[in-house]
């Protein structure tokens, strides 16, 4: 008996571990390269409602929506999609880990003139403020 209490409860524990997401929530920010190699400041606010994930990218572009958002225990990723002058949709897409107030991304956009996807990887830092 007391082996099948100490069995239920190592289950239990194991579960409940598996099902705390990354504290997320709040703002991050990151440098990344712009056009013409300037260094810009993009700004992530976030806010997880379980394995949900909402909020904006700002940058230099403005402000925009995420989209597809998920958590998944320290695992993150969401899109962003702009809709661009001459009509076509570019798409980012954001996936990586969450350890503390540092949060690794591998931030992927489609190459120029409809070339290979390009990927960098950014650090992004909990924001005090």
């Amino acid at each position: 008996m007391t082996k099948k209490l100490l069995f239920v409860a190592l289950i239990a524990l194991v579960a409940s571990i598996a099902l705390i997401a990354a504290d997320v929530s709040g703002k991050w920010t990151f440098e990344q390269q712009g056009r013409g190699g300037n260094t810009m400041t993009v700004t992530l606010t976030l806010k997880a409602d379980g394995g949900n994930l909402t909020g904006t990218v700002s940058g230099g572009m403005g402000d925009t929506a995420i989209s597809d958002g998920k958590v998944d225990g320290n695992n993150v990723s969401f899109s962003v999609k702009r809709e661009m002058q001459n009509g076509n949709t570019f798409v980012t897409t954001y996936k990586g880990t969450v350890d503390g107030d540092t949060m690794k991304l591998d931030v992927t956009r489609p190459g120029r003139g409809g070339g290979d996807p390009v990927t960098t990887s950014v650090t992004a830092k909990r924001s005090t403020t």
